[in-house]
């Protein structure tokens, strides 16, 4: 059953909760109207949206609720795409690549980011564009690039080429330790902080060489689980 994009923005209007709306609009400090339903029940009703529709109909339809720049329509719209199995996928991928220069925030990112790393995972040759967002002007893609390659830090038994791509994206992690954003920083010590629990000596490596680099709070957050 195919689902029109009025019908979804109006279940979610049906939902909204304006005392918590106005709540979470100042925690986030979102520019765009939310409408404060809970993460949970957005999850259950883009999970809903999404059987029956083919992928090429939930883009379709994540690109409309993205678009309504509301922000419970956007956190519906990645929670449409954050799915492992995805074929053909280039479609989720070019449209989630599509948001990251929109970012703005961390709650949406973090949503946005999450589908987009099951999109690396399914093809990592998608890195190569990646790598070029850590480059960018704009704070959010930088951080986009952190986060979406978290899946990496977390492979009990990486393969060869899962022990590349780390290697990859801790480069990476050098070349942003000096910079000075907090939410840089905090991403470069999400990574290592992750990445300690499946590879404590990588990430004492990485302290070791570069950990002077970062700012303290960082260096501290990413030796939490280290010995």
């Amino acid at each position: 059953m195919t689902v029109a994009l009025q019908d979804a923005l109006a279940a979610l209007e049906a939902e909204a909760d304006p005392e918590r709306a106005v709540t979470e609009a100042a925690y986030l400090k979102s520019p765009r109207r939310v409408l404060g339903l809970r993460v949970p029940r957005i999850t259950e009703l883009a999970t809903a949206w999404r059987d029956g529709l083919t992928v090429e109909e939930r883009v379709a339809l994540a690109d409309g609720l993205w678009r309504s720049d509301i922000h419970d329509a956007r956190v519906a719209a990645a929670k449409l795409l954050t799915q492992a199995r995805l074929r053909p996928d280039q479609g989720v991928w070019d449209l989630i690549a599509s948001w990251v220069p929109q970012f703005d925030g961390w709650a949406l990112a973090d949503h946005a980011s999450d589908a987009g790393a099951r999109r690396l995972v399914a093809d990592p040759s998608r890195l190569d564009q990646v790598e070029g967002w850590t480059h960018s002007p704009h704070m959010w893609t930088r951080r986009a690039a952190l986060v979406m390659t978290l899946p990496w830090t977390k492979q009990n038994f990486p393969t060869d080429q899962d022990l590349a791509i780390r290697t990859r994206v801790l480069g990476w992690c050098e070349r942003l330790a000096p910079d000075r954003d907090w939410f840089i920083q905090k991403a470069v010590a999400w990574w290592l902080r992750d990445l300690s629990k499946h590879d404590a000596a990588a990430t004492r490596a990485f302290l070791a060489a570069h950990g002077e680099v970062l700012k303290p709070f960082a260096r501290k957050e990413a030796a939490r689980h280290l010995a």
